[in-house]
């Protein structure tokens, strides 16, 4: 790689966090608003309902404790449902309320609103979506960012069945 090429990818992840600054937490009324620890543990059961406590903590990349104060709160805030797994009574099932169904319409929504203020054409942001999928399971792949992209839930269900027997 160039120097160019580096800076040029430095200066890419430089622009996505500055977006997902103030993406993250836009104000709507009505929205259960969350902390970047709830979201982080929303998105994952969103995309993969019904995934266990333990594969949560894994693919998310936090300590099972945290991931238990963060359940409990986004239960607490009625976004979360807890189920006893029908093979181990010891283990939970995490699956996603209406209500963090309809929080997350609504978030999608705003989020939309507010991108379209860029005027990007479909074709750009079909090739945006392109890269930044790659770069996504380029950094799943490397451990270097929890798993929650859609490309990820497959793998995260084909191995819940391993898993499952060692949490």
């Amino acid at each position: 790689m160039t120097r160019d090429h580096d800076r040029g990818l430095a200066d890419l992840a430089d622009l996505l966090l500055s977006v997902a600054r103030v993406l993250h937490a836009p104000q709507i009324d009505g929205l259960v608003h969350l902390t970047a620890t709830e979201t982080t543990v929303m998105r994952c059961i969103d995309r993969n309902p019904g995934v266990s406590a333990g594969r949560a903590a894994q693919v998310t990349g936090l300590q099972r404790s945290n991931l238990s104060t963060a359940v409990r709160s986004l239960e607490s805030k009625g976004l979360v449902r807890r189920d006893a797994d029908e093979r181990d009574a010891r283990s939970v099932r995490l699956h996603p309320t209406p209500l963090a169904g309809e929080n997350l319409s609504a978030l999608r929504r705003e989020w939309s609103r507010m991108l379209a203020a860029a005027e990007v054409s479909g074709a750009a942001i079909d090739s945006t979506l392109a890269v930044l999928g790659r770069l996504d399971a380029a950094l799943q792949g490397a451990g270097q960012a929890p798993s929650s992209s859609s490309s990820s839930s497959s793998r995260l269900r084909s191995s819940e069945a391993n898993d499952a027997s060692t949490e």
